[in-house]
Parts: structure tokens; C-alpha cells; sequence
């Protein structure tokens, strides 16, 4: 006999769903990589995030597809990671630092269809262009005005693909078990090997992060993270009070 109680699956959007709803003022504030300070209440954070999800549909991405980034811990990557594992993809971070055969090695591996990149690493990008050519999509996390520099033919910007879309989505209920995030290990012993993070286990442990013998936090703390969001899925949700 299953249990009727509260009979909903542990999904990784339904945090940014609960933000939006008791918290939509409350802040994320976030650094580019020109040293620009960004302001983003979750209610605008959970409007971009749908606008977000849309735009990746509307390039074709499906449930379980790899969306792979190179990014830093921007409001643009913390988008990426709502929306993907909202609807249904696999948000693959990876690590900007590893050598250009290791990230030529995980990006065909992964088999990623679309990356997302920073601009500040287009030089790493120059060296990976020819990588999935012709499977893969290339977006920088800027504007239109950012694809002046030479990038990768048919490079998209992301505020281009949230301006053409609608923030009206209706999130899909997906099975909790199902992977949200992609993480692969250094390869110290071999080839780089990926790391499946599950919607279950994803909200599992930041529900324990936030239990008094844990982290102790709540609506009123003020959290910074200690390591890059391409670390370990956010470095397993660490963070540090401040």
C-alpha cells in the first residue's frame, strides 16, 4: 500500500518555484567578469529562467539532452541551472581549467548539443570550436553586442535568446530520479569520468544543508558560495555564512 501524503517528486525547480512565490524580493547578487555587480530579485530570476527554458526547447533540446557550460558564478549561470534542470535537461558545468584535450575529451563525450561560455573565455572557445562541430550550438553569456569578437560561426548571445521568448511555461513533471546536473572528475587516473547528479539527491542534500546540526540556514541568511559553480555541482551546495 503507497503512502497519499504530500505525494510530489523532490525536483531541483521547485526551489526556484518557492523563491519566486515567498521570496520575490529577496536578492542574489552576483559579479561578471569586468568586475560588474548584478542585482536580480528571484522574481526576476524565475521570469528569466522561463524565458530561458523556452529558448532551449525552441532550439530543439530534449529532456535528458546535455546543456554544457563554461562559465563563471554569474545570475546567466544560475539561470542555466534552473532551467535545464526544470525542464528536464542536464545542466553539464564544466572546468574552465582543464587541459584542451580533457575538455575536447568531456564535451564529445557528454555529448553536449548546446555550450554556453563566458566571454572572457572565448580564447579557451577558439581552441574548441572545432568540437561537436555541426551537433552543437554555441551561446555567449552576454549580448548581442559581445558577438563582435570573433566566435564561433552561428554563436548566439543569451539575452538574445531570452529577448525572443515568452516567460509563460507551465514546468513539466519529471521523475525525481532523473539526472539534472553533469560534473566530470579531473582525470588524474585516465580519461575524465562524468558524475550523474539526480533531482532527489540534488534537493535531498540541501535540505540537509539547511538543518540546524548542518549549515542552519533560512530565509534570513546571507550565503556566499566558497567554490565555482562548474566545482562538483556547487561544490556540493557548501556554503558559508556571512
Amino acid at each position: 500500500m503507497l503512502g497519499l501524503m504530500m505525494d510530489k517528486p523532490l525536483l531541483v525547480g521547485s526551489f526556484l518555484e518557492h523563491a519566486e512565490r515567498f521570496h520575490p524580493e529577496q536578492e542574489v547578487v552576483s559579479r561578471l567578469s569586468d568586475g560588474t555587480l548584478v542585482y536580480q530579485r528571484y522574481r526576476e530570476l524565475a521570469r528569466r529562467t522561463r524565458k530561458l527554458a523556452n529558448a532551449l526547447w525552441a532550439l530543439g533540446v530534449k529532456p535528458g539532452d546535455r546543456v554544457a557550460t563554461l562559465a563563471w558564478n554569474t545570475h546567466r549561470h544560475l539561470g542555466l541551472y534552473y532551467a535545464c534542470a526544470g525542464s528536464g535537461v542536464v545542466c553539464h558545468t564544466i572546468n574552465p581549467r582543464l587541459h584542451t584535450e580533457q575538455l575536447t575529451y568531456i564535451i564529445e563525450h557528454a555529448e553536449d548539443s548546446l555550450l554556453f561560455f563566458d566571454i572572457d573565455l572565448e580564447p579557451l572557445v577558439e581552441k574548441l570550436v572545432g568540437v561537436r562541430a555541426g551537433l552543437m550550438h554555441w551561446v555567449t553569456l552576454g549580448t548581442e553586442t559581445d558577438l563582435s569578437r570573433a566566435m564561433p560561426v552561428g554563436c548566439m548571445s543569451y539575452e538574445e535568446l531570452l529577448d525572443a521568448q515568452s516567460d509563460g511555461l507551465v514546468w513539466p513533471e519529471l521523475d525525481e530520479r532523473m539526472a539534472c546536473s553533469l560534473c566530470y572528475t579531473s582525470g588524474t587516473t585516465g580519461n575524465p569520468k562524468g558524475v550523474l547528479y539526480s533531482h532527489r539527491s540534488s534537493v535531498l542534500h540541501a535540505l540537509v544543508a539547511a538543518l540546524p546540526d548542518c549549515a542552519a540556514l533560512s530565509a534570513r541568511s546571507v550565503v556566499i558560495p566558497m567554490v565555482p559553480m562548474f566545482h562538483v555541482n556547487v561544490g556540493g551546495g557548501r556554503t558559508q555564512r556571512c
